[in-house]
């Protein structure tokens, strides 16, 4: 078997939700059930699909957009908190798209963060950036991506002058952006990009009196020299130019030369593969998946939706050995969680307080447990994603407890947003084929709430110990048909509720709730 050739099989239920946990922030039972009995090529097709521009974040005070408007100093940081907000709730609302687990990917590769940057207006416009070339050509997303007026701020490209060139941003464009650390570049390459970028900047920074922010190349700054490059680059020379396209003319060329190395499509599918796949890239996997999709990347011309749409497809994709060796990031931990049991966030337009008092809460849920949203801590983005031990990085002293703090909240009830209990065990129960039946209860449960399968010894640990407390099987089954016979006898509600919330606790603060 070829790791790359497609799984042309009809998708299982777990198989189903084992893609959307990986490929979106997590399914819900609808789209579950919706899509059982579909093709992978089939939902990718729908994964992939184009998606339409989501209006802009809402002043709560006003009700109105404020991306667009000259800078306010006082608001600043509300403004910034309701960006944050607003995007964690496209990806709680999302449909069955890749659009918005991508977009995190992108923010995570081509870093920026909301401190260094401080203009909330530039991190709109670099998130807007990154969901509009978040599935489009490769290429034009590094060329627009080195104009971006917050990626200008953060790597230092407006300081980029000639003369007194900031090399910067042209290292990390070589080293985390494009050909990676062992590309083969060197330091005249670094130093001869960064002539190349010389001459642009930003536009309207933290100003009071000017709109749009954006970005803008001074002709008059920038090294107008010939570049020449080391053998990596094939001793290439980029032309230098005088005229007033120069900034994006030798841009062009510079992206042009960078992604003619063999190593920078592999490097990116890399970059993929940890991301959706698994970060353990044995030589095996190197040889027959990384550098054949990295292939199929050059051959597309660099577009991405290609190189998804077969890593998404391939038979190493659905290999059993593959699931649970990811442990689930705080986004898809909460956000997840959240759309399993149908939460989603309000139209703004129609309550704009309950828009934000979701978003807020997932904002400090995944914050706390270290993966704040457009503020990764450093330029390598967050550290589950690059550093040795990859997605262990997610647990630790601090983020465990907090994780299952987040599971305890939902499970006792303490949790209400917008007035509403976010879980309902009995009424969750009532959903499944067969809740009296204590075994198959813990079974549908399980298969729905978990990324790994149990084996029977695990399940009828759960079932007896954790649900039922060493009670008989039968007394679950009287008790269930106790209450469903007189649904509105708060006793008879108490005796399964008490069981079903204490097995759903302790289902969130299992391992196997943890991975994906």
């Amino acid at each position: 078997m070829a790791l790359l050739d497609a799984y042309t099989k009809p998708l299982t239920a777990d198989q189903v939700a084992y893609l959307l946990r990986r490929a979106t922030f997590g399914p819900t039972a609808d789209q579950v059930k919706t899509l059982t009995g579909q093709t992978a090529a089939q939902i990718i097709t729908k994964l992939l699909a184009d998606q339409p521009t989501p209006p802009p974040p809402l002043d709560l005070a006003t009700g109105k957009p404020f991306h667009d408007q000259p800078f306010d100093m006082t608001n600043s940081g509300k403004f910034n908190a309701y960006l944050n907000y607003w995007w964690a709730n496209l990806m709680l609302n999302q449909p069955v798209s890749l659009l918005e687990k991508v977009t995190l990917f992108w923010s995570n590769h081509f870093v920026t963060n909301s401190p260094t940057v401080n203009d909330y207006r530039f991190m709109y416009r670099y998130n807007a950036l990154l969901r509009q070339y978040a599935l489009g050509n490769f290429k034009a997303f590094t060329v627009a991506i080195t104009q971006d007026p917050a990626m200008l701020r953060f790597l230092n490209g407006n300081q980029n002058i000639v003369g007194t060139a900031n090399e910067n941003y042209a290292r990390e464009l070589q080293e985390l952006f494009t050909i990676g650390r062992n590309g083969g570049y060197t330091e005249t390459d670094v130093r001869e990009a960064a002539k190349v970028l010389t001459g642009w900047t930003d536009v309207s920074y933290r100003s009071a009196t000017t709109t749009p922010v954006g970005s803008t190349f001074r002709l008059n700054q920038h090294d107008k020299t010939d570049k020449t490059f080391s053998a990596t680059y094939q001793n290439t020379v980029i032309k230098g130019r005088s005229t007033t396209t120069a900034g994006l003319d030798e841009l062009n060329d510079l992206v042009d030369m960078i992604l003619k190395n063999s190593e920078t499509p592999r490097y990116i599918c890399r970059r993929l593969y940890r991301w959706f796949i698994n970060s353990d890239i044995t030589p095996t996997v190197e040889t027959d998946f990384i550098q054949p999709l990295a292939e199929v990347f050059r051959k597309a011309n660099f577009e991405i939706k290609p190189v998804l749409t077969a890593l998404f497809q391939s038979q190493h994709f659905y290999d059993e050995a593959i699931r649970g060796g990811m442990i689930k990031s705080p986004t898809d931990l909460v956000i997840g969680t959240f759309r399993f049991w149908g939460i989603q966030a309000p139209d703004p337009t129609q309550n704009i307080t309950a828009f934000y008092q979701i978003g807020n809460y997932i904002l400090a849920r995944i914050t706390e447990q270290q993966q704040q949203i457009l503020n990764p801590p450093t330029v390598f983005g967050w550290t589950a994603y690059y550093q040795t031990g990859y997605y262990q990085q997610w647990i630790n002293s601090t983020t465990l407890g907090l994780r299952g703090f987040f599971g305890d909240a939902l499970t006792t009830n303490a949790l209400k947003l917008n007035g509403k209990v976010v879980v309902d065990s009995v009424v969750y129960a009532k959903t499944l084929s067969d809740p009296a039946d204590a075994g198959v209860l813990v079974t549908n449960i399980t298969s729905q709430l978990l990324g790994v399968p149990l084996d029977k010894s695990q399940l009828d640990f759960l079932t007896d110990t954790i649900l039922l407390s060493s009670i008989p099987r039968y007394e679950w089954t009287g008790e269930w048909n106790d209450y469903i016979q007189a649904p509105n006898d708060a006793a008879k509600k108490q005796a399964v509720q008490i069981k079903l919330t204490a097995f759903l606790q302790y289902i969130f603060r299992m391992a196997e709730y943890q991975v994906i």
